[in-house]
């Protein structure tokens, strides 16, 4: 299975403010660390706000942070949130629907990929903070 650009970005997101957890970042700070697009960004971090997993803070001090603790992040979650997951193919409107034995082998496919990312959270990813802000520093 491929992730999406907007998984990537989304995950992307949450190591950099794991990282940084003592401040508040901004989304420009953000795209320059990656060398990404800041309208890209700014449409997954609004959704990740909305969500819970960031925290948005308004004003002249504002910024982003995590929505709450990185080991209670899960990415599990994440990925059901950002890639949609419940139904990886359409098979509604399909004329073999009734007689065709590929959805709940996509189902059980999905849950073991996505079982894997259930075993870990943010923190799982940030372990090396140092590392991460040198990175960041550097580029």
């Amino acid at each position: 299975m491929k992730l999406t650009r907007y998984t990537d970005y989304a995950i992307r997101v949450m190591i950099y403010l794991g990282s940084h957890e003592a401040k508040i970042c901004s989304i420009k700070e953000v795209a320059d660390a990656y060398g990404i697009s800041q309208n890209h960004l700014m449409k997954v971090v609004q959704d990740l706000a909305k969500a819970g997993f960031v925290e948005s803070i308004r004003g002249r001090n504002g910024g982003i942070r995590l929505g709450r603790p990185a080991a209670s992040i899960n990415l599990g979650s994440l990925l059901r949130h950002t890639e949609g997951l419940d139904d990886i193919l359409e098979c509604s409107s399909c004329s073999i629907r009734p007689g065709c034995g590929m959805p709940p082998i996509l189902r059980e496919a999905t849950a073991a990929f996505v079982g894997v990312f259930d075993r870990y959270s943010v923190a799982d990813i940030i372990e090396r903070k140092d590392v991460l802000r040198a990175f960041f520093a550097a580029a």
